[in-house]
């Protein structure tokens, strides 16, 4: 299942998770402040090494960096990953 590490206070993730809610795309929500350490590590990682950036997507090991929300960005490397 598609994994979303995001932050409640973040516009961009508010606007993710709503845009995969009206694609009716299941994916889980992970509140990246509650996650475990090595979890947020791996954020950390696969977003440059300095900080964690949110939404950070994960798909069967695939990882999409924190990004600015841009449905049409989004919706392209969703569908390489086959989720639509």
């Amino acid at each position: 299942m598609l994994k979303v590490y995001a932050w409640n206070l973040c516009p961009h993730c508010q606007r993710t998770v709503a845009w995969l809610k009206e694609q009716q795309l299941p994916f889980e929500y992970l509140e990246i402040e509650e996650q475990p350490p090595e979890v947020v590590q791996e954020v950390i990682r696969v977003n440059g090494g300095e900080d964690w950036v949110v939404p950070t997507l994960e798909y069967h090991g695939q990882w999409r960096p924190g990004q600015v929300f841009d449905p049409e960005k989004l919706r392209a490397d969703l569908h390489a990953w086959g989720l639509l």
